[in-house]
């Protein structure tokens, strides 16, 4: 990592800090924690009053996202969810609601002091299907394959290396899992030195993609049915935009490549005993019929 990256990781870091430790301070006063200062197009009031009221004062009052994505990730009952830069716990306690006992909800966050915040809003919310985790969005701390949904609200913009966050959150989802994203994303006219103009770095603006470039480095780390559709303005040119994109199935994902003798029909060591399914969701009789194969007995 360059120091220029390194210092602006940095710079990110001492930001989001800085509020927790506000919101931490705040809790301690006689009114309650406030939220942190930011315009109308950041923030708690982006969620619903249903959904602000259900949680801590402390997760709403440290939600500093452009969106909601919990209201478009379409969680279902079971699934796991993972939330990069989770901050203090307002996406994570969201998700675990709507996942159930079944489910779980994993929150990753780089700030020891968002860290702290949030497990203290997870056991004020009674949660227990959650788990926060130290680290970066760049380097995911769990195994591949493990995550249903991936969700993140206005962080992956303040990566400095995006490329690598879009990889790993590839490498982290399981075959036809998916993304529900709020990012702020700018417009393809808008060079590098436009956006910086229109707001700084840790403010979510000067580090945004453009459309295209958010499309086609999501495409390049291997997502399909991509879509990013913008919900509202934050500056000239920027908008806050709601990203979906989908994992391929292993069949999917392998359908336009060359099959080897190996993988023949869907599966390894075809008409053989050691025949198996390469999607491991899949039966051998599946996989067959799925691919038309014509040895399926």
């Amino acid at each position: 990592m360059s120091k220029q990256s390194t210092d602006l990781r940095e710079t990110v870091r001492r930001r989001y800090a800085a509020a927790a430790v506000q919101v931490t301070e705040g809790g301690t006063a006689c009114c309650g924690p406030q939220p942190v200062e930011i315009d109308e197009n950041f923030g708690s009031t982006l969620y619903a009053a249903d959904e602000r009221d259900a949680l801590p004062a402390e997760a709403v009052a440290a939600s500093l996202g452009c969106g909601n994505p919990t209201a478009v990730a379409d969680l279902h009952e079971g699934e796991r969810v993972l939330d990069l830069g989770s901050g203090g716990g307002i996406d994570v306690l969201l998700s675990a609601r709507r996942v159930g006992p079944t489910g779980k909800a994993y929150g990753l966050d780089m700030t020891e002091e968002m860290l702290a915040l949030a497990l203290t809003n997870a056991k004020k919310a009674g949660a227990t299907n959650v788990e926060f985790l130290k680290g970066t969005i760049e380097a995911i701390p769990l195994p591949e394959n493990t995550i249903d949904v991936v969700i993140s609200n206005c962080v992956i913009n303040l990566s400095t290396d995006k490329a690598s966050v879009f990889a790993e959150t590839y490498r982290v989802l399981t075959p036809g899992g998916r993304i529900g994203v709020s990012d702020v994303v700018a417009d393809d006219v808008l060079s590098a030195a436009q956006r910086a103009e229109r707001g700084d770095y840790v403010g979510c603006i000067a580090g945004a993609l453009s459309f295209t470039e958010y499309r086609e480095g999501l495409e390049a780390a291997g997502f399909t049915n991509i879509e990013i559709t913008p919900t509202h303005s934050v500056a000239d040119g920027m908008h806050s935009a709601i990203v979906r994109a989908t994992k391929p199935a292993t069949a999917e994902a392998r359908a336009g490549a060359t099959k080897s003798a190996d993988d023949c029909c869907g599966v390894g060591a075809c008409c053989t005993p050691a025949e198996t399914p390469v999607d491991p969701t899949s039966t051998v009789a599946q996989a067959k019929a799925a691919s038309g194969c014509g040895c399926q007995e």
